[in-house]
């Protein structure tokens, strides 16, 4: 393999909720603690990324890395709606300094699927004010980034509300908790891969949701709108307006930052027949949203598998491989194919801002990481202008509803005891590309 210039950013990601721990103003948080939660755990102490961010920083730069990718919390700054948190906005500010002082270049993300909770009670992610609330946010924020950061993400996985409708209307879920249970055992092969944010579907979903309505206040359940909820197609186009937003502060604030957002996209392999459907999918996925992202400095690319379509929907792939602890194919060849489409319509720059295995095997995760930094040389090498690789995780973290089960991490963590970091032979693989 051939080495990558000395201007690639080459690193690892996190995401604020699921390694810092003790976010208690999020709508995570909330839906955690509830009697009936469909998290496996909450995420208490996570991995104490707040305090120890330095320690996984330097751990980060020791290895060869030169750049490396984190959430700022918005429940965390803006607890009450209004109420801004100078304190914690120093934090960032303070984590950003540190970050550049150990020879990392910070890439920023605003938003990574967790919210305040309060702005769930004021509707959520289907609610038009919430273009308004995210600008607040941002101007709240765009001052520490000025002449800060080079390279800020809006918002993470903006199409993961869509991925959820998709994937809810596969399992047809049924208004009772048994009926939620029998659907999803009953689910076609190849469905669990149709997103890529750990879920449960168990039979404490219906109450949970139940549950969750009450504490935000919400009389129907289904008019929940966290950001890791079903969109409507006006749910989807206000996550895009709230987009549009940010980056016109970001860039009054600071010109020189480079601003953009993230999407969730799979390797979509038509089998025979699923050539239309395969499209359909396609356009859900990615290019609906062309006119959103045309004016922006790049794209972050996150993909982590291929999902094989017919014509009636996802199918198993005629020569399907091993599973990942996800329950995703191990497909690194994925991140190539989903470049080289990007690339067909999208002529800014491109960052893999998310590329990872779920696996406790780490010399898998080895040759994941070497396969698929290949499949990005392949298209450096052919002009696609891919500036940067970020593995997902730098740690093993909570994986959202699945919990601290899930192993991506380059880092592993000891939960028994003091949280002792253990780096991985896959961090050095990383940091030798």
């Amino acid at each position: 393999m051939e080495q990558f210039p000395k201007t690639f950013l080459k690193g690892a990601a996190t995401a604020a909720h699921q390694v810092e721990g003790g976010n208690i103003h999020s709508d995570y948080w909330m839906q955690e603690h509830l009697p009936h939660s469909s998290f496996a755990e909450p995420s208490g102490a996570a991995d104490d990324h707040y305090h120890r961010y330095k320690e996984d920083m330097q751990l980060l730069r020791d290895a060869g890395a030169n750049a490396y990718r984190f959430s700022m919390e918005w429940a965390r700054i803006e607890p009450e709606k209004g109420c801004f948190d100078e304190n914690e906005i120093a934090h960032y500010l303070q984590m950003i300094r540190d970050c550049r002082m150990l020879g990392l270049e910070p890439v920023v993300t605003l938003m990574h699927f967790t919210s305040p909770a309060w702005l769930i009670k004021e509707g959520g992610w289907e609610n038009p004010k919430v273009v308004e609330y995210f600008a607040d946010y941002v101007r709240h924020v765009a001052a520490i980034l000025r002449h800060n950061v080079r390279y800020v993400c809006t918002i993470n996985e903006a199409n993961m509300r869509l991925q959820l409708l998709e994937l809810m209307k596969n399992y047809r879920l049924g208004s009772s908790a048994d009926a939620a249970v029998k659907t999803t055992q009953a689910g076609a092969p190849g469905k669990e891969s149709q997103v890529q944010v750990g879920l449960n579907l168990n039979s404490n979903l219906v109450l949970g949701m139940k549950e969750a309505a009450e504490a935000f206040g919400i009389r129907d359940p289904r008019k929940i709108a966290t950001f890791v909820s079903p969109a409507t197609p006006d749910g989807d186009r206000i996550v895009m307006e709230a987009h549009r937003a940010a980056v016109q502060i970001l860039k009054e604030t600071d010109p020189e930052i480079q601003a953009g957002l993230t999407l969730s996209l799979h390797d979509i392999q038509a089998c025979p027949g699923g050539e239309q459907e395969a499209a359909r999918q396609w356009d859900e996925e990615f290019t609906h949203y062309l006119p959103w992202i045309a004016g922006d400095d790049f794209l972050g690319v996150q993909n982590y598998t291929r999902k094989c379509v017919h014509a009636g929907g996802v199918c198993e792939p005629d020569h399907p491989r091993e599973k990942t602890q996800m329950g995703y194919e191990i497909y690194p060849e994925a991140l190539e194919h989903v470049i080289r489409k990007v690339a067909e319509d999208f002529k800014g720059t491109i960052l893999v801002t998310e590329n990872g295995i779920a696996t406790d095997r780490d010399e898998q995760r080895c040759d994941f990481i070497r396969s698929a930094a290949e499949g990005v040389q392949n298209c450096m090498l052919d002009g696609i202008p891919v500036k940067g690789y970020f593995y997902w995780s730098l740690l093993d973290n909570f994986e959202w509803q699945k919990g601290f089960s899930m192993t991506f991490g380059l880092i592993a963590v000891d939960r028994e005891h003091d949280l002792t970091r253990h780096p991985k032979p896959s961090l050095q693989v990383l940091g030798e590309l």
